[in-house]
């Protein structure tokens, strides 16, 4: 079992930044592969970026290409993202996820990952 917990969420106006992070115990975290994934009201759960194990590879989708960094510290046990230029539209309740992953894999589906923190509240005002 991977237990996580997200945190750093808050309220922001647009233009802003925040820092999430994602902190994990139970396993090696170093094992796992992680990612970011959001859902906004009405709207399902869509990936934000993705990590392998040693942090060596990542995925960024679309939309926050150029604005937001995915990191890890695995001597932490922490992932963390950096959101920079925040959006209206980036208001969401993001989640960490968690895989057990071979070595350089990126896990981008919502179905490919088994562990997930509760989520936390991001609001960009306009």
């Amino acid at each position: 079992q991977v237990q996580l917990v997200e945190s750093g969420g808050g309220l922001v106006q647009a233009g802003g930044s925040l820092r999430l992070s994602c902190a994990a115990s139970g396993r090696t975290f170093s094992n796992y592969a992680m990612g970011w994934f959001r859902q906004a009201p009405g709207k399902e759960r869509e990936i934000v970026a993705g990590i392998s194990r040693s942090g060596g590879s990542t995925y960024y989708a679309d939309s926050v290409k150029g604005r937001f960094t995915i990191s890890r510290d695995n001597a932490k046990n922490t992932m963390y993202l950096q959101m920079n230029s925040l959006k209206p539209e980036d208001t969401a309740v993001y989640y960490c996820a968690a895989r057990l992953a071979i070595t350089g894999a990126i896990l981008m589906g919502e179905k490919q990952y088994n562990y997930w923190g509760q989520g936390t509240q991001v609001t960009v005002s306009s």
